[in-house]
């Protein structure tokens, strides 16, 4: 099962397929008692689909067969023991892909000639990922963080180790002068390749970056002037041979006060602009704003949900299982914020006081 978002996977899955690219979405749930229902939930989803498939007068006999394996074969691939809050099905003539999403979605069955992934980049953006490189003199350890964990991740050839012809502990151990390691040019060249490795990582996946090592490590790395300049400096050494458990005691606290240093920017601006008069709330005026292109920052609550029914010139509120419900219209405000070049940040509920959980400053 798929996770990590990039911009590349996107660009691939919002490409254009032969009718019809079926996507099936349905919640889940990381713990007991919760999760008994996934599997026939997950079953009944994609019988769905096929059903769907079947009724369409637009889709040959042959094309429905196959789309059918292929939705066969991504159930397969369905590890219900890891998921998160959310499953993506994707289907199409010759292909399959399954993704797992830190956010709830909603049941749905679609069948179009694009997958539907509004509800992939609303999960991404607001589980906030960030990048923890973790270096030592002899190993470069790179770690991927979300909202709750971090896991090592071995993008780009990560982790990075010392040719052990170029790094003698016991001779370092005998020299008695640790940050010496950091002087000598061969622990400059290795870390050199580490910070082009990163730089890598960040043109493909560009994130929040934190680094953490000993001080004469981050010394090293400021010097050198690449990746480290822009990322936040963790002085906790022991981490490149560390558990991923260590890693995420060790950046948790600087997270969270990143988490509230932005929090509060956001709500500075918001102010600045309710003063400027070029600011908007509430669900059904972010819409009509972000079909215009007219936002340029956008602030959601995490856990913001708005069920609407498109009345024409308005969204107007609606139940949850009205057949013209439109139960993620905040995960499509995200994307076609994100489209049309907007800031898009997630802040704690209860940050945007009276917007009704969503807000944003206008271009215009």
């Amino acid at each position: 099962m798929e996770h990590d978002l990039s911009l590349t996977a996107l660009a691939e899955l919002r490409r254009p397929r032969p009718y019809p690219a079926v996507s099936v979405l349905t919640p889940t749930h990381r713990r007991d008692p919760y999760n008994a229902q996934d599997p026939v939930r997950l079953r009944n989803a994609v019988t769905e689909a096929k059903k769907r498939l079947e009724t369409d007068p637009a889709v040959p006999r042959e094309r429905r067969a196959e789309v059918a394996r292929q939705l066969d074969r991504a159930l397969t691939e369905v590890d219900l023991t890891h998921t998160e809050d959310g499953l993506a099905i994707f289907a199409a003539p010759g292909e399959h892909q399954v993704w797992t999403l830190t956010r709830s979605v909603p049941e749905r069955v679609v069948l179009s000639d694009t997958f539907l992934t509004r509800n992939l980049v609303a999960a991404r953006v607001a589980e906030r990922p960030f990048w923890v490189l973790s270096v030592s003199a002899d190993r470069v350890t790179l770690w991927s963080g979300g909202a709750d964990r971090v896991a090592e991740d071995h993008t780009c050839g990560f982790p990075l180790i010392r040719n052990p012809e170029n790094f003698d502990p016991e001779r370092q151990e005998r020299i008695g002068d640790p940050p010496g390691t950091f002087r000598d040019e061969r622990t400059r060249r290795f870390l050199r390749e580490a910070d082009t490795a990163m730089h890598a990582v960040l043109r493909e996946h560009p994130r929040p970056l934190y680094v953490t090592g000993k001080r004469a490590a981050l010394s090293l790395l400021w010097e050198l002037g690449g990746v480290a300049k822009s990322a936040v400096h963790i002085p906790h050494g022991g981490l490149a041979h560390g558990t991923p458990e260590a890693v995420w005691r060790a950046v948790r606290p600087v997270v969270d006060a990143e988490t509230r240093r932005s929090a509060e920017e956001v709500l500075r601006e918001l102010a600045s602009a309710r003063g400027r008069r070029n600011f908007a709330a509430g669900a059904d005026e972010l819409w009509q704003s972000a079909l215009a292109g007219r936002v340029r920052l956008l602030a959601v609550e995490e856990n913001c949900q708005v069920t609407v029914r498109d009345a024409g010139d308005h969204l107007v509120p609606a139940e949850s299982g009205d057949p013209d419900a439109r139960e993620d219209i905040v995960d499509e405000i995200v994307e076609r914020c994100l489209e049309t070049g907007a800031e898009v940040r997630f802040v704690p509920d209860g940050t945007l006081g009276d917007a009704n959980g969503i807000a944003g400053v206008l271009r215009y």
